[in-house]
């Protein structure tokens, strides 16, 4: 007699990397277009998660994306990652908000993982819809505003050239909102926003 599975699949270091990698490609789009720092006519509504999210069409932020994602990918299969963070800068160069994803190896020697596909789904699903909740309590932003892409890493990560070190660009008079979390089983993705409380 067949018995039914909950649905757990095997999950190895590159499908773990592929999802999480995805993920942050969306949660930047998310963030970008939520927070105003490039007008809504740069983006499109497509399907994912369950949810219709926007993506940029602006051909130098999708490049730029493209390449820190592409950069993100390798170091995270070298499990050299530690954490992301979206930063939007006012005018004077000053720290307004600052998105931190947290990242965790979970696997024990990359060997592969028993993880419910469905259940991650569900849980990016709610980090994106909470996101996109977060403008009823983020204050207003400048009308210019800037964002940098901070990734850290370990120290042994091998740089490229056209990437430069900088401080944390850390938040003033700052208030703190701890968001959901999600997990492949081989790594685990902790969110928070962190913006100027005037």
């Amino acid at each position: 007699m067949a018995t039914a599975q909950a649905g757990k699949q095997v999950i190895t270091l590159r499908g773990s990397v592929s999802t999480v990698v995805e993920f942050f490609g969306y949660a930047l789009n998310t963030i970008l277009y939520q927070r105003g720092v490039y007008p809504a006519d740069c983006f499109t509504t497509v399907s994912k998660y369950k949810l219709q999210v926007l993506v940029t069409t602006d051909k130098g932020l999708k490049a730029y994306l493209g390449n820190v994602l592409q950069q993100l990918s390798e170091w995270f299969m070298q499990k050299l990652v530690q954490r992301l963070v979206l930063v939007i800068t006012g005018a004077d160069g000053s720290s307004l908000e600052r998105w931190q994803f947290d990242i965790e190896t979970e696997a024990p020697n990359g060997h592969p993982q028993k993880s419910n596909e469905d259940a991650v789904q569900r849980e990016i699903q709610a980090i994106i819809k909470q996101i996109t909740a977060t403008q009823t309590f983020l204050p207003l932003l400048p009308d210019q505003c800037s964002f940098d892409l901070l990734v850290y890493t370990h120290k042994d990560a091998d740089v490229p050239n056209t990437w430069e070190l900088t401080d944390p660009k850390l938040v003033v008079n700052a208030t703190n909102v701890k968001l959901r979390s999600f997990s492949t089983s081989v790594h685990k993705v902790e969110a928070s926003v962190t913006y100027r409380d005037e």
